[in-house]
């Protein structure tokens, strides 16, 4: 129903920020990782968006995630000639994540995710307004 697009797109925008999220407290989790299944140390991860199309009419439906891109960056290298992990020079390969960024990140997905809830919200009170002038 028409009706309920604008609540759609909200609860897209809502899982697509979640799964961001999700990312962002991946990266500071492995801030540190200088092992990982690759081989290498950690690299840090970002969702990609893409706009979902209604194909008929060419407006966008909501947000869905495209897929994870992988940063690519150096990794960052500190002398560190004890750690298990330090090649023959004594350095380490840490990841390539920024706390900093991180936290910007995760303050940017946090406000959108605020947005898309009060988007929802404001939607489902003017539904409730709606029923309310059918009663009267």
């Amino acid at each position: 129903m028409q009706i309920f697009k604008s609540m759609n797109v909200s609860s897209s925008g809502l899982t697509a920020e979640r799964f961001r999220l999700d990312l962002i407290a991946n990266n500071i989790a492995n801030a540190h990782t200088t092992r990982s299944e690759d081989g290498g140390p950690y690299q840090r991860k970002s969702a990609v968006f893409a706009e979902v199309m209604d194909g008929a009419r060419k407006s966008g439906q909501g947000v869905r995630v495209q897929g994870v891109s992988v940063d690519s960056t150096e990794p960052r290298l500190v002398y560190e000639p004890e750690h298990p992990d330090a090649n023959e020079e004594g350095y380490v390969a840490y990841p390539n994540v920024n706390i900093v960024q991180e936290m910007v990140d995760m303050i940017t997905a946090t406000r959108a995710y605020e947005a898309n809830v009060t988007a929802l919200n404001a939607s489902k009170n003017m539904f409730l307004k709606a029923l309310e002038i059918g009663r009267g």
